[in-house]
């Protein structure tokens, strides 16, 4: 793990790419070529998203677990690590991964033959894990489940060999923690102790957000609540060994939705609309402080998008987290706005967009005249020039120390390739990165603008 001051110390400019839209693993080298781009342009900064089991619906937020990867973003793992499943290595990680990788490979076997159901619809012998079951499906299906940790190790083998590549050419891996788990995980399906359910396994209560800028009735997430009193008194374990499997795969990560170490929006589980709900207050000051305690002063951004109390900004600002800033928010009439280029600090994280931002170029097509005026002034540029580029500089130029741009933003797409739509189900998490896309002289443009606003610090 790279010491905290070595990553934040530096002025540096990334970009937004999910794994998912390097399209497929045909050609083995992809990612090794994305990276051979990175370098061309400058960039030293490497943003994804979770790098999860998704769900049908394919969300990296909506995962069958918090420690395992998605083996179909890296087929070519398989091809070069599938070996016979024995050796110390193997046995070693197994041992030290024991805390989720047991359960996850038998919540693996079990979703297979349930026909993918839920767990929280399986006959009671399985989902309230009846040891003798259990065991009698360890015996029964041993060499399926030695086949999924094996998987799970050959996974992280190939990306070591990736990470290392991207620390020699100065690339930093930046990673994504949800801090909510999917309801159908093998995490809750593990240990419903440590979340708010009935007997069954059904929630009492949903995560969610209040009204807000996506959404005017709020958004319903379906994640359970934890039951934080039952993980503060297990020291917060779960957490702990979380974080230091993702510190294996990245180098810098995100909080999403850090506003829940604060407090959290209580839906109740009956409740029709998101609105319905209450602010519940959090523990995250003592889990930050075990997490400081235990692992030491990791390379956490907040992600404290949203409406943000007085309280989630002191929490932030006592353990020294950087946070974000998004251009496409700053265009309104208040002068103290976060998102407006100048008020930009050196402890922020600035984008263009996220990933679940339209793309510049559609939000900017989806302007009215007037407000389109607004932003030529806003960012000092002629309606002659080129608006995303103009956004981009202006993200660039910025105080940030750190400045991310999705790729979709510097292929000035427009909004049929934006990520997701939050609210909505269909047609997300699907946009693929053209095969064209890193040809011609986009490499040499970001480059440039890399170069002028001083973002060109060695990773």
């Amino acid at each position: 793990m790279k010491d905290r001051s070595e990553v934040f110390d530096c002025r540096l400019a990334g970009v937004l790419l999910h794994l998912r839209s390097l399209g497929s693993a045909e050609n083995a080298n992809r990612i090794y070529h994305w990276l051979d781009f990175m370098e061309k342009a400058g960039l030293k900064v490497w943003q994804f998203l979770p790098l999860g089991v998704p769900h049908e619906d394919g969300s990296p937020y909506q995962t069958q677990s918090a420690f395992a990867v998605d083996p179909c973003l890296f087929p070519e793992a398989a091809m070069i690590f599938g070996l016979d499943p024995h050796g110390e290595d193997f046995d070693r990680y197994c041992s030290e991964q024991s805390i989720w990788l047991d359960d996850y490979a038998m919540y693996t076997a079990l979703k297979r033959l349930y026909a993918g159901r839920p767990w929280f619809d399986w006959l009671p012998a399985h989902r309230d894990r009846d040891p003798a079951a259990l065991e009698t499906l360890a015996k029964q299906h041993e060499e399926e489940i030695r086949a999924v940790k094996w998987q799970q190790y050959s996974l992280l083998e190939y990306w070591k060999g990736l990470h290392r590549h991207a620390s020699d050419m100065g690339v930093l891996l930046f990673g994504d923690l949800p801090i909510f788990v999917a309801h159908d995980s093998a995490d809750v399906w593990a240990h419903p102790e440590w979340f708010l359910l009935d007997a069954e396994g059904q929630l009492l209560y949903e995560s969610g957000v209040p009204p807000d800028y996506f959404s005017e009735t709020g958004q319903h997430w379906g994640n359970p609540h934890y039951n934080w009193e039952a993980m503060q008194k297990d020291g917060f374990s779960w957490w702990l060994a979380r974080i230091r499997y993702l510190l294996e795969w990245v180098d810098i990560f995100r909080i999403d939705h850090f506003r829940g170490f604060e407090a959290v929006w209580m839906i109740d589980a009956d409740s029709k609309t998101a609105a319905e709900g209450h602010w519940q207050k959090t523990p995250g000051e003592a889990l930050l402080e075990t997490i400081r305690d235990q692992l030491g002063e990791v390379p956490m951004i907040a992600e404290n998008l949203g409406v943000i109390t007085p309280e989630v900004t002191q929490l932030q600002e006592r353990f020294k987290l950087p946070g974000m800033a998004v251009l496409q928010f700053a265009f309104d009439e208040f002068e103290d706005n976060p998102h407006k280029p100048w008020n930009m600090s050196a402890q922020t994280v600035a984008y263009t967009g996220t990933h679940d931002n339209d793309t510049m170029a559609g939000w900017f097509a989806s302007l009215t005249d007037e407000q389109r005026n607004n932003v030529y002034e806003m960012l000092s540029i002629d309606p002659d020039d080129d608006p995303v580029w103009g956004m981009i500089d202006s993200v660039m130029a910025s105080k940030a120390w750190l400045s991310v741009v999705p790729m979709q933003d510097f292929l000035s797409l427009g909004s049929e390739h934006r990520m997701n739509t939050p609210g909505t189900i269909e047609g997300n998490w699907q946009w693929l990165l053209p095969d064209d896309a890193c040809e011609g002289d986009l490499a040499e443009r970001i480059s440039m603008y890399v170069e002028t606003e001083g973002r060109s610090c060695d990773g």
